[in-house]
């Protein structure tokens, strides 16, 4: 493992933020070995060289524990925005269990966005903070096809296992929720994919499904991004590359043709299995019964 100076890894506080709620932001380490073929955070705006190479914070913890002790307010952290906190190498070196230890310490609450079910390792942790703040989990989940997500999610645990990871944490009590996103045009936007996943959702004990883009359903390339993107389509999908490109062009939403009928079914089916699907929705269910509109002062 290699590691990279860090002088701070909590972020500023910021209040009303559009997901989930969160005030803080922590990103224990840099890059990711997931693998996925879409991911965004490659995009050269993020700035993140050798994106495949997982690199950790110098003395994370200690930085951590210095920064949740000197905020003035308590809140809610998120963890997994630009790297998923649960990559391989957390199960070695168990740096995000220590900074759940440490948010629990303080009396911070947790938003964790994985792909991973190594987090269920951490419940023990998670139950502890669910005492005194709010805690939710959520999986990105982009098929409900095991072999198309080896394909598109080439090194993280199959979409059954995070759907079997949901139930875990879901019947001990944690809120899971389901992000599905993105949607890869000409790829996984079929009305069998949308539907299986908010089902299998359902069934796991998701509270809610999130697509991103109210309405829509598509892909993001920014540059790098993009050309990453299109080379595997390039591997995987024979003339997948020329028809985004012919869709498409150098377009920075890429939305599915079938984005009006994907939201009508989406919707339809989420009201039915009362899952929530606005953001402002959750936020709500995510702060019930805790006040976090009034946060504390240390």
């Amino acid at each position: 493992m290699e590691y990279i100076p860090a002088k701070t890894i909590i972020s500023s506080y910021g209040e009303n933020n559009s997901w989930c709620g969160f005030n803080y932001t922590m990103n224990i380490y840099k890059g990711c070995c997931h693998g996925c073929i879409y991911c965004d955070s490659r995009s050269d705006c993020y700035h993140v060289e050798n994106f495949d190479e997982v690199r950790a914070k110098e003395d994370a913890l200690a930085v951590i524990e210095n920064d949740l002790k000197s905020k003035r307010k308590t809140g809610i952290v998120i963890t997994g925005s630009m790297s998923d906190a649960y990559n391989p190498f957390e199960k070695q070196y168990e740096l995000t269990r220590g900074a759940l230890k440490l948010i629990d310490k303080y009396g911070f609450g947790l938003v964790i966005d994985t792909k991973s079910d190594l987090v269920m390792r951490d419940l023990d942790l998670l139950l502890e903070i669910k005492k005194h703040s709010p805690v939710v989990v959520n999986f990105t989940i982009t098929t409900v096809d095991d072999d198309l997500c080896r394909k598109i999610e080439r090194s993280v645990c199959s979409t059954s296992k995070r759907l079997a990871a949901i139930k875990t944490l879901s019947d001990a009590g944690i809120m899971c929720g389901v992000l599905l996103m993105p949607i890869l045009p000409f790829i996984n936007d079929t009305d069998e994919n949308i539907l299986g996943i908010v089902c299998q959702a359902k069934a796991a004990g998701a509270r809610w499904v999130y697509n991103g883009f109210d309405g829509c359903f598509g892909v993001t390339l920014r540059k790098n991004q993009r050309e990453y993107f299109l080379n595997w389509l390039d591997k995987l999908f024979p003339n997948m590359k020329q028809e985004y490109i012919k869709t498409y062009g150098y377009s920075y939403i890429c939305n599915s043709p079938r984005s009006k009928q994907l939201w009508a079914l989406f919707k339809s089916e989420c009201d039915n299995l009362e899952l929530n699907y606005h953001m402002s929705d959750i936020i709500q269910l995510i702060n019930k019964d805790y006040g976090y509109n009034q946060l504390s002062l240390f």
